[in-house]
C-alpha cells in the first residue's frame, strides 16, 4: 500500500480536499482528529501538554481550548516546537496502527492529512505528498467566512505556517485551489488517477 501526505495552509482547501479523496474512496486519516482524540481530558498526552503550558488553556469543561493553545504556539516558534514534541510521537503511532489495517484490507492507497507534513518530517516517510494551495487573499477570505475572525488573526496565522512557496518546492504534486469545489474534484480526480497509475 502506498501512503501520500495531503497538507495545506489554513484556508487553502486541504479538507476540502480530503473530502473529495473519500468520496473517490481513498482511505484519509485525519492527523489533526487523531490528535484531538488524544488530548481528552485524562490522557497521558493532556496531561503533559497542561504540565507545559499551564490551566489556562483549559476551557469550562476541562478540555484544551484549541483556540487559546492556537493563539500561544502561533504567537512563538519555539513553544510550537514544544506542543509538536509532545504530541507528535504519539499521533505518529495511532496513524501506524490504522495504516497496517488498511493495508491488511488490501488498500492500494493510503493519505495522511496533516497540517504539518513538511514541519514535522512526515513527508520523509511517505511515499509522495500533495499540497493543496491558494492566494493568500482567498484564504483570508475564506477563513473569516468559515470563523468569523478578523482579518489580522487569520493574517498572523497564515504568516506562523510554511508558506505556499515552501510547499510547492517539497510537495511531489501541487493543487492550485484558487477555484470553485467542482474545480479541486476535477483536479483532485485527475491526481489520483496518474497516482494510482504510477504516473
Amino acid at each position: 500500500m502506498r501512503v501520500w501526505g495531503l497538507t495545506g495552509g489554513i484556508g487553502a482547501g486541504k479538507s476540502e480536499a480530503a473530502r473529495v479523496l473519500r468520496t473517490l474512496g481513498v482511505p484519509v486519516l485525519d492527523a489533526d482528529q487523531v490528535a484531538r482524540a488524544q488530548m481528552a481530558p485524562g490522557s497521558p498526552v493532556h496531561d503533559a501538554v497542561i504540565d507545559a503550558f499551564g490551566t489556562g488553556i483549559l476551557g469550562p469543561d476541562g478540555r484544551v481550548d484549541r483556540g487559546r493553545l492556537a493563539a500561544i504556539v502561533f504567537a512563538d516558534p519555539a513553544l510550537r516546537t514544544r506542543l509538536d514534541a509532545l504530541t507528535h510521537g504519539p499521533v505518529m503511532a495511532t496513524l501506524q496502527q490504522r495504516l497496517d489495517r488498511l493495508a491488511e484490507g488490501g488498500h492500494p492507497l493510503a493519505v495522511i492529512e496533516a497540517a504539518l507534513v513538511f514541519e514535522t518530517g512526515l513527508d520523509r516517510t511517505l511515499d509522495g505528498t500533495i499540497a493543496v494551495v491558494a492566494p493568500i487573499d482567498v484564504r483570508v477570505a475564506r477563513v473569516r467566512a468559515r470563523d468569523g475572525v478578523d482579518e489580522a488573526a487569520v493574517r498572523a496565522r497564515i504568516a506562523a505556517q510554511v508558506d505556499d512557496d515552501a510547499r510547492r518546492a517539497r510537495a511531489t504534486r501541487v493543487i492550485e485551489n484558487a477555484g470553485d469545489l467542482d474545480a479541486l474534484r476535477a483536479a483532485i480526480s485527475d491526481l489520483l488517477v496518474r497516482i494510482l497509475s504510477g504516473a
